[in-house]
């Protein structure tokens, strides 16, 4: 297989990635075929995953307008992915252009694309190579100590990617420790799979994460109560923990969204 210019040397193009089926969910171009045979099978498996996916980064979109009209123009993007059309920093810096974001993601792809993206752009934005089980190394960078003041509030997103992560990672005491260093005042932007409240069927969920599972990264489909969780030490805005589309929704009350857009739970805390 002939390896793109954007491919970093060292990774195995047979291998799927996460956030290159992702991006493959968005119609983006940074994906191998491994990527894009996985995600057919998680697509056969749960049908309607582009459009949730869609969902998401339309409701990532809303929570970091929210965030900047709160004052809030600090974002630490954990599990960010292949930058693509409309990600945090250029929805950010429309609303403010003084907002400034840090990427991380644990991905060489990701990171590579995201440096290349940003590049001209970074005395307001970075990325860091680094996993979320590992808070310490994301707040101790150079990255988030250049851009981010973490004394005044910011906006940390985890934005499909805490189903990534099993129970026995402890993602919520990952999410505490997180909260713990941010500010009052910061808010935390939250996805999360789910078939609970949702149009597809368990079994549906059970297959899906049969697929993940198979490519080395198991997807875990949590309850509502389960992800609630999270939210610990934040105060929920308005309307709480909901379906993607029924947050701050921005489109007219009677243009329908395609009832699959409804799967999984999306919601934004604020520290006190």
């Amino acid at each position: 297989m002939e390896r793109p210019a954007w491919a970093p040397q060292g990774i195995d193009l047979s291998v799927p990635s996460v956030s290159r089926i992702y991006d493959y969910y968005l119609g983006g171009s940074h994906n191998f075929e491994a990527d894009r045979e996985a995600a057919r099978r998680a697509i056969e498996a749960f049908p309607g995953l582009p459009k949730i996916m869609q969902a998401n980064r339309a409701f990532m979109r809303r929570a970091v307008r929210f965030a900047v009209r709160e004052g809030v123009t600090q974002f630490l993007d954990i599990g960010s992915g292949i930058p693509t059309f409309g990600n945090v920093h250029e929805v950010a810096q429309a609303a403010d252009p003084g907002a400034r974001v840090v990427y991380v993601d644990n991905d060489p792809v990701a990171v590579a694309h995201s440096r290349a993206v940003l590049t001209g752009d970074e005395h307001r934005t970075g990325i860091v190579a680094a996993d979320f089980r590992d808070p310490g190394d994301i707040l101790g960078s150079e990255e988030v100590g250049r851009l981010l003041d973490l004394k005044r509030p910011v906006a940390l997103l985890l934005v499909a990617v805490l189903h990534f992560l099993q129970d026995a990672d402890d993602p919520w005491g990952k999410v505490a420790e997180l909260r713990d260093e941010l500010a009052p005042g910061s808010l935390l932007i939250l996805t999360h799979a789910s078939v609970e409240g949702g149009p597809r069927r368990p079994e549906q969920g059970d297959r899906v994460e049969g697929v993940y599972r198979n490519i080395g990264s198991p997807l875990i489909m949590r309850s509502r109560s389960e992800v609630e969780r999270f939210f610990d030490g934040f105060e929920m805005v308005e309307p709480g923990l909901v379906s993607m589309p029924d947050w701050h929704p921005e489109a007219p009350a009677d243009q329908e969204e395609d009832p699959v857009a409804y799967t999984g739970f999306g919601g934004v805390g604020r520290k006190a």
